[in-house]
């Protein structure tokens, strides 16, 4: 086995909670091996035919741990949403609200463009629909990369490139779920391809909405900003 194997007789650092931080060490490359054995299961074979002894066999962690920490391929698919959610992304940082918002709308189209790359993430959102608890998972990955963009909101506030609210803030989720929805829904609704136009088409939509105050809102569901002080 891996060096990185949990044995099911080694200490228990703790079975990973959505939404939990976790250390560095042995816990992490073995949270990671887990990770990455549950992409692979859910690409090859879908969330009906995930189970943990494909994870198992694939993380070189045995199964007696992976059921003692994670409970079942449930527990698997939820922590390996979670633990994608505390990478490093940023939103982009162009110096314009528009340039910004055809970055976020770029990366969903790069996201998708090769199948290869795309099937990981295509695989996770299909789970979603087939297990509640990674479509609970999946909703706080969102909500956390909602809550990223904040910045770039407060940033095109401070530029005078959104109309500063009377009262209320500006929802930066609701800005940037404007944006990716059009092509989500073309990717998973209606199967159709996406591409610069339809990205060009989603940023021109949100720009005059944003413009228009479409967005602002009260301080609701901890995704809204304000100008940054």
């Amino acid at each position: 086995m891996p060096d990185e194997t949990v044995h099911e007789n080694a200490p228990d650092t703790g079975a990973p909670a959505p939404g939990t931080r976790r250390p560095g060490g042995r816990t992490a490359r073995t949270r990671a091996a887990v990770r990455d054995a549950v992409l692979a299961g859910l690409t090859e074979h879908g969330y009906p035919g995930l189970t943990v002894e494909y994870v198992a066999e694939h993380s070189g962690v045995h199964k007696t741990t992976l059921y003692r920490r994670w409970k079942d391929v449930e527990g698997l698919v939820a922590d390996a949403l979670d633990l994608a959610g505390e990478d490093g992304w940023a939103p982009p940082d162009t110096g314009s609200l528009e340039g910004d918002l055809r970055a976020l709308a770029q990366e969903v189209v790069d996201s998708f463009a090769d199948p290869l790359v795309a099937a990981p993430g295509s695989a996770m959102i299909a789970a979603a629909f087939q297990s509640e608890r990674a479509a609970t998972a999946l909703r706080a990955y969102y909500a956390e990369r909602f809550a990223r963009c904040e910045a770039l909101v407060a940033r095109a506030v401070q530029r005078g490139e959104l109309p500063e609210p009377p009262s209320g803030t500006v929802d930066a989720g609701a800005l940037v779920r404007s944006v990716s929805a059009p092509l989500f829904f073309r990717l998973f609704i209606t199967r159709e391809p996406i591409g610069h136009e339809q990205a060009d088409q989603a940023v021109a939509a949100t720009l005059a909405a944003a413009h228009a105050g479409v967005f602002s809102s009260g301080r609701t569901a901890g995704w809204a900003t304000g100008p940054a002080s």
